[in-house]
């Protein structure tokens, strides 16, 4: 019997990223994205949203959160349904909502939270609070049979995606392995180029889109922006 996989996006607030860290003139307003994977096995809650933190980061980021509990109840789920919870990295605006799903299995890899616990890197007690439950993957894991864990460095050393089969093809949730869509498909056009033959230079692209090409993804989704990535018919 084929396996029922249902995946939710969850609009958990936005922040305002400053001009100083946007490479323009102007500040950006970004959405925070978590996404539900619903399987028969159980639920996979990949990323929590914005955690508390201290006035300083407050300021700096102007938060605007939205409950984790109302989110998920608006896909008829409440937080003792969540199974499990896989991070796509630690900072305090993927891992928020840790605290609230105290004992539950969290799918991290080992090197983003030995980073995470070195100090000065995201909030102390989002990280180890009471019945925090780790579970420390090293690499790629397969978490549920078509629901596997891919490492997709580059914003942290630790950072990872979700790769979820589904009966419509292959869905990537990306965190935050890219800030936009936009960006990740000029990542995927030059990978293109670049086995296609196409005389240097050509701007590189992070090696391990060898590895989620492997899964031909059929969608890409991420932590900070609304849009999706699809194929073209021409790449598909």
């Amino acid at each position: 019997m084929e396996q029922s996989t249902a995946v939710h996006r969850l609009d958990l607030g936005y922040f305002v990223r400053p001009a100083s860290e946007t490479g323009g003139p102007h500040p950006r307003v970004e959405p925070v994205l978590a996404y539900l994977v619903r399987r028969d096995e159980g639920l996979i809650l990949f990323d929590t949203g914005v955690g508390a933190a201290d006035p300083e980061t407050e300021a700096h980021y102007r938060p605007q959160r939205r409950p984790l509990e109302g989110a998920l109840a608006a896909v008829g789920v409440t937080l003792a349904d969540v199974s499990l919870v896989v991070n796509c990295h630690l900072h305090f605006d993927h891992c928020g909502g840790n605290p609230s799903l105290a004992g539950k299995p969290i799918l991290v890899q080992a090197v983003e939270l030995a980073t995470a616990r070195q100090g000065d890197y995201t909030i102390d007690e989002l990280i180890d609070f009471p019945g925090a439950t780790y579970e420390q993957i090293t690499g790629e894991a397969e978490v549920w049979p078509g629901v596997r864990i891919v490492p997709t460095p580059g914003h942290t050393e630790g950072h990872q995606s979700l790769v979820v089969s589904k009966s419509d093809g292959t869905m990537v949730l990306a965190g935050q392995a890219y800030d936009f869509a936009s960006q990740f498909a000029s990542d995927q056009l030059s990978r293109h180029a670049t086995l296609q033959g196409l005389e240097q230079p050509l701007p590189t692209y992070q090696p391990w889109l060898e590895r989620l090409a492997d899964f031909d993804p059929r969608r890409v989704l991420f932590a900070h922006d609304c849009s999706v990535w699809e194929p073209s018919r021409q790449s598909g």
